[in-house]
């Protein structure tokens, strides 16, 4: 299979560059309607036919059914069935019941205009409420009736994964935050996916843009330079890793290893992860009629990291703070 493309499932091929739509929710910028959906065309038409979205990301499910129908009427159904939509869906941690499932998973496949969800992935951030397992119980009855092709989960621990196998679930993957900068799933989260052959699916992965050639030799930004949600989330995340003098440590480590590919930082970040066990895809996240970074993505695939370039990373890596240790394994951020 072309190295551009991972098979989640048997029946289930997916981009490993994911477009990640939680931007389009809000916090990077107002996204124009029309030009969004003019820039997930030409994604689609460089490859890019694998999408991450949630029922709260604002209007997102809405633009996957709306460009559904315009590539359908530009381009045929074979195009079309290139698309995969992987939506969540983000309950509030209460009583779940079978109706509010079913209403729910309605909800999205018909604002998806599809005739059945490719990947439902459910996100739970409080565990002392038990009502997850129903949610998946419910959620299973769905995949069983053919409203949802597979189940998968986000931000879940290694924990309270390993409860939802031992109830015989059957889980594709898990959306997990994971970089150079935080590598927590390594410790607990990628031995048990390897022993279950599941997918994980990585977001986080260049630091909202944090991992970019512009901010490398750069002091560091004051908040309101960090005008994106994105940028101001990763920001905290450096800054429990190590601070700014040893990110620009690695962002100097990183510009030497793109420019020895003629690739840039982005392009040698999403690759290291990508090389790692278990990963299926990087979301990387898509400012929709405001940037775009299809030309640059693309690049991701036309090289391979070597020993001595992971070994320079992870030299730098080992002199950063134990993110394990200081927040706990994958999700423990959110709770």
């Amino acid at each position: 299979m072309d190295k551009k493309f991972h098979q989640l499932a048997s029946d289930m091929t997916i981009c490993r560059i994911v477009n990640g739509m939680w931007q389009v929710a809000g916090g990077h910028g107002d996204i124009n309607r029309q030009m969004a959906i003019q820039d997930m065309l030409r994604y689609h038409e460089q490859g890019f036919t694998t999408w991450d979205l949630a029922d709260i990301y604002g209007p997102a499910e809405n633009f996957i059914g709306e460009f559904r129908r315009n590539l359908l009427k530009l381009k045929g159904k074979d195009e079309l069935d290139k698309i995969k939509a992987l939506t969540k869906w983000v309950p509030q941690p209460s009583t779940i019941t079978r109706s509010m499932t079913n209403t729910s998973i309605e909800s999205s496949i018909r604002r998806m205009d599809v005739n059945c969800l490719d990947l439902l992935q459910l996100h739970w951030w409080d565990y002392n409420n038990p009502y997850y397992m129903d949610a998946l119980k419910y959620l299973s009855e769905l995949k069983d009736s053919g409203r949802i092709k597979h189940l998968g989960l986000t931000n879940f621990d290694t924990e309270h994964l390993q409860i939802i196998l031992d109830s015989g679930v059957q889980i594709a993957s898990n959306q997990v935050q994971y970089s150079i900068i935080d590598k927590r799933p390594e410790v607990q989260m990628i031995p048990l996916c390897s022993k279950h052959n599941i997918n994980l699916l990585t977001y986080g992965t260049i630091c909202g843009g944090l991992l970019s050639e512009r901010y490398l030799g750069k002091a560091e930004p004051s908040g309101r330079e960090l005008d994106t949600l994105s940028l101001q989330k990763y920001k905290k995340m450096v800054d429990v890793w190590g601070g700014w003098d040893l990110f620009q440590k690695l962002l100097l480590v990183l510009d030497i290893i793109a420019k020895k590919h003629s690739v840039s930082i982005p392009n040698v970040a999403t690759n290291y992860i990508l090389s790692k066990p278990t990963v299926a895809g990087v979301i990387i996240g898509v400012r929709l009629g405001i940037v775009n970074h299809i030309n640059d993505n693309v690049n991701v695939f036309n090289f391979d990291l070597d020993d001595t370039d992971r070994d320079s990373i992870d030299n730098i890596c080992k002199k950063s703070n134990n993110l394990f240790e200081i927040i706990g394994d994958c999700g423990n951020e959110y709770r």
